[in-house]
């Protein structure tokens, strides 16, 4: 009896770490896919902001959807994220500011500015695209990250279409690593936690 029970378990983690390394796999392939065409909207995932200003993560993502702005890919563009323990900044906030700094009309930038993790955001994303009409979305985020919002995105019933910021350097390992986590939080957010 120990031993099939022993034997299940074994066999649930390695059916486990397979599910793991297939999805790791896709996560890579899309992580340098940039599918990015005509759409209804730009979305920026959020990152770090510091004090009003956005980190370098977040500056290279706005720049990056300011690129496909000017490109005319889409006529608008909506950033996300909360205050992330900032009691006068949020990242959506901020990425407004610092699009229109650069040009982008006020109109033209709408913000989601109380997620405070991907799965939030991208629900109140999808709910806002929803209540304006909107079907189809360029992703704007590390390449990593992407496969899971369009996820989250597709089972919203949007067209998404991923497109990695540029300029990222990271070693092997630690874009492995990256694409095991964004994993992880996948099968989490299938089993509904919300990560």
């Amino acid at each position: 009896m120990k031993q099939t029970v022993r034997a299940g378990i074994a066999l649930s983690i390695c059916c486990l770490l397979a599910i793991i390394a297939v999805l790791s796999v896709r996560i890579a392939r899309q992580s340098t896919r940039d599918e990015a065409r005509a759409a209804d909207v730009i979305l920026v995932l959020g990152a770090a902001e510091y004090r009003g200003r956005p980190s370098p993560v977040l500056r290279a993502r706005l720049d990056h959807a300011l690129e496909l702005y000017n490109r005319k890919l889409a006529p608008l563009i909506l950033t996300t994220g909360g205050a992330g323990g900032d009691k006068i900044f949020t990242e959506g906030g901020v990425g407004r500011t610092y699009l229109t700094s650069k040009g982008v009309p006020s109109e033209a930038v709408i913000v989601e500015n109380e997620g405070e993790s991907t799965v939030q955001s991208t629900a109140m994303a999808g709910e806002i695209m929803r209540r304006m009409g909107l079907h189809s979305v360029i992703v704007v985020s590390d390449g990593y990250h992407i496969f899971r919002v369009k996820q989250m995105l597709e089972f919203r019933g949007l067209e998404a279409y991923g497109s990695p910021r540029k300029d990222q350097h990271p070693t092997i390992l630690h874009e492995a690593w990256n694409d095991v986590k964004q994993a992880i939080g996948y099968l989490l957010w299938r089993a509904g936690v919300p990560v």
